[in-house]
Formats: structure tokens, sequence, C-alpha cells
């Protein structure tokens, strides 16, 4: 979809849509009055008729005679001034409600490059529609195709901000597709296929580990958790290097790729497994996020590190009792196969902390427990690091994207001791998302670290504000600003 700025009035664009955002009260919004002004009041006769009052979620549609749009919706923010969350959802309202139209306008609330940011980024990701295996009268006929963005002026830096906002909801409907494949499409091969491509395309560099290649480097943890599949695993590097940048910062992010989680040999029930495709939420994050860094050219070193497989129970799959040793020489003892998304990052940590960033972050759709702690739509940020989590939270905060931090305590480590290897990869039930965090604390080493478990968020049952249902592409607008705060 191509998002474009306009300097034509309410009354005299041109589009299927016109979308007001409003703040508060009706009668203090200067585009309300002009439209009424063309159209005899029929607007605010509308919205009376509707009992709008511009409440947050409130939506009326009109049809004012007099101008150059054929539909008005106005679309209610709440009190208060624009936020950077508050104009993305406003564009990703509107555009999911001209999703069959031809083209969309919408009044930019404030005419800065944040802003015009945020606004085309919501229209690009409110536009989503997953439709790759629709076929017949399925098949959408219609899609929104512009986005015009009303302001008084068009400067370099709303420009730059448009472009930006583009190129960043468009790496997030990558991840968006990426969770929303089905499984027997999107194995550990074809997810690997996809980076490479993504690479080649924008001249990154991408290595890709087979089997044998990942017996060579010492994981054993993820050859585990492969063993039962019949689709080989695969290991991905994708590096962005900024051009022209000398000493940037350098940060390292891991994402959990499981293609396809059945549990293992401690089957998930079915209801339960029906949505397992989006195990690999993390990995799709973190593919996201690398691709805007290099889109964007942003002046950090990111490193993208992806262990994928799928977790299945063949003949040959791995056991609970079974003790295998890591690519950093610890030994593991099998409690649950169920749990494998922290065995394949602990060897994709192992190896992720060798590159030597000045941060190391993983992504992962890693624990029911974190859901049960946190709802649906927040993510738990796990650190010890009381700046880089600072740092995340801001970024966070800004972009609207929600996490919370929850504690690592250490005195829960009690719980990981094996009695026959050095340390067990599930602890009791209570506190499963904070033990899952020190079993992969274990493995970064001295490294700044954070594990971000995204199991919530990832992936959505319904639409909630700019997320469609199903994949959300979560985590890669936050990843975003927190890299650009490094290099400012």
């Amino acid at each position: 979809m191509k998002v474009t700025l306009s300097t034509d009035s309410v009354t005299d664009i041109r589009a299927d849509l016109l979308a007001i955002g409003v703040f508060g009260s009706l009668r203090r919004d200067p585009h309300v009055k002009a439209i009424d002004a063309a159209s005899g009041k029929s607007l605010s006769a509308v919205a009376r008729l509707e009992m709008f009052d511009g409440s947050v979620g409130q939506v009326v549609r009109a049809t004012p005679g007099g101008i150059g749009a054929k539909q008005v919706v106005l679309i209610g923010l709440g009190e208060g001034e624009p936020t950077i969350a508050s104009v993305r959802k406003l564009t990703a309202t509107a555009a999911r409600l001209a999703q069959s139209y031809g083209t969309l306008a919408v009044v930019l609330p404030a005419s800065d490059g944040a802003s015009a940011r945020a606004a085309a980024s919501g229209a690009v990701l409110g536009a989503y529609r997953f439709s790759r295996y629709l076929t017949g009268d399925r098949v959408p006929t219609k899609s929104l195709r512009t986005t015009k963005l009303l302001v008084a002026k068009r400067t370099p830096d709303l420009r730059a901000g448009v472009t930006a906002g583009v190129t960043i909801a468009e790496s997030a409907n990558h991840a968006r597709d990426l969770v929303n494949a089905p499984p027997n499409d999107l194995t550990p091969t074809a997810l690997a296929d996809f980076a490479k491509a993504q690479c080649k395309e924008l001249g990154m560099s991408c290595r890709v580990w087979d089997k044998k290649g990942i017996e060579k480097l010492g994981m054993h943890l993820l050859l585990a958790v492969s063993r039962g599949s019949s689709q080989e695993p695969r290991f991905i590097h994708m590096t962005h290097k900024p051009k022209g940048v000398k000493n940037p910062p350098k940060v390292v992010y891991v994402g959990k790729g499981l293609t396809f989680d059945a549990g293992g040999l401690c089957l998930k029930p079915a209801k339960s497994m029906l949505d397992m495709k989006c195990d690999m939420g993390g990995a799709a994050t973190t593919i996201g996020l690398i691709l805007a860094a290099a889109r964007l050219n942003l002046p950090v070193e990111v490193h993208a590190v992806i262990p994928s497989t799928e977790n299945m129970l063949g003949a040959d799959a791995y056991r609970p009792g079974d003790v295998f040793p890591t690519r950093d020489g610890k030994t593991v003892e099998i409690i649950n196969t169920d749990a494998e998304g922290r065995l394949v990052l602990a060897d994709a940590l192992a190896y992720a902390r060798e590159l030597g960033g000045d941060f190391l972050i993983d992504h992962a759709t890693l624990t029911g427990a974190c859901m049960v702690a946190l709802g649906p739509w927040r993510a738990g940020m796990f650190t010890h690091d009381d700046e880089l989590a600072a740092k995340y939270t801001a970024a966070a905060a800004h972009e609207g994207e929600s996490y919370w931090r929850m504690p690592l305590d250490r005195d829960l480590r009690e719980m990981l001791k094996s009695e026959i290897a050095d340390l067990k990869h599930t602890g009791e039930r209570s506190g499963g998302s904070i033990t899952a965090g020190l079993f992969l604390s274990e493995f970064a080493g001295e490294s700044r670290f954070m594990h971000l478990d995204i199991a919530g968020p990832a992936f959505q049952e319904r639409v909630r504000g700019v997320h469609p249902k199903g994949g959300t592409g979560f985590g890669v607008m936050t990843a975003v600003r927190f890299l650009e705060s490094l290099a400012s």
C-alpha cells in the first residue's frame, strides 16, 4: 500500500473514506466544524444521534454532502494530546475499516515526523490481511491501495517519517506472514530460505547450518528437540552491518524458531496444539526487526540468531530423563519434552554470546506461565540489568507495546538442580516463567542479557488495537526504537 502526504483540506480531499481522530469534544474539532459548514451540520448531527463523545474506541460513520470524500468516519481517541500509540491506532483502525475501499484519507493529528511515522505504520499494519491460502470467491477482490495523510505543509521531516513508518510496518507484516503460515509450508528449511532470500535482496550476510552443520557446532540440545521430526533443523545467523559507520553499537537478538510444537513425547492436548504454528513467533519478530534495521540502515550492528526445528514425537524422539551436553559444555537433564524452547535457545545463546555484542536479547513464545501472570496482551521482561530494562521499557512505552518487568529471583535457581546432570531444564510449576528465564541466563554468560517472553502478544485470538487476529509482529517496533536510542 502507498502512503502519501496531502495538503488538501478535509472538504476538498477526494477519497473513499476520510478518517478524523477526535480527542474529546466534537465542538473543539476544527475539521468537524469545516465539514459541518459544507454539509449543513450533517456530520455532527449523526454524531449526536449515535451519542458520540470521543471516548476511546468509539466509531461513527456518516455520509455528509458537499465534500470530496464519499464517507467520513469519526474515531474516538479519548481526552488529552496525541501520542505515538494513539496516532498509530487511529490510522490502523481507519485502514481496517477501509480494507475493501480504494483510497483512505486521515487527518494527521500532529505535524511532526514522529506522528507521520506512527500514522504511516498504523495504516500499513491496519490494512494487513493474510489471504494467501484463500481461493474462489473468498479471495479479496478489493484492497486499500492508497492512504493520504492530511497535513498543513509537506516537509522533509514528515516525508522521512512516512518512509520510516512504512518500512517498519512492512517488516512487522513479514513477521505476521511467517507466524500465520501453516506448518506444512513453513518448515525450518522454508524459514531459513526466507531469511536467505531477504538477506540477498538487502545485501546482508546470512549463514544457514543444516543438521550436519549443527552437529559440528555442538548444538546437542537443538538436535535433541529435532529428533522426533522428519523435518531437518536449521540454524540461522543474519547480520546487518551499517554502511559508513565506524565502531557502531552491537546488539545480538535470538529468536525461538519452533515451526510446530506438538509437545514431543509429553504430548499437548489437541486444543492446545491447534495454534502451535505460532511457536516460531520469536524468530518471526527477530527476522522482522533485523529487516527493518537493514532497510532503515540503522547505525547499529544487528545480529539475528535463530534455532529452528519442529518438536514432534517420532520413533527417535527425545525423552524425559535423557541427559544431553550443550554447546558450552554444561549437561542438561530433560524433565518435560514440551519445554523445548529453552533447550534450543540455550545452544543459540551460547553461540550468540560468542559474537560479543553490547547487548544479548531473545524473543520467545516460551511459557504459558507468563500468560497466566500477565494476560494475553503483555510480554514478560526478564533481566538483571536495570539500565537495559529501563531503555527497553522506554522504547516500548513510546511505541505503545506492552511489557512488564518480571523478577529473576536467584533463590529459584535451586529448582533447576539435577542429581545426575549440571542442571534440569524445568523447575516446579510455581514460578515457571522465572525459572525458564533463569535457565536461559545460564547460557548468556557475562553478556548484558534480557529474555522477552512474548507468548501472549505474538499471536492474538481477535482483533485488538493495531493487531489483527493471528500473528501480530509484536516486538518489532519496540526493538527498532531501542536500536535507534543506542545510536542517538
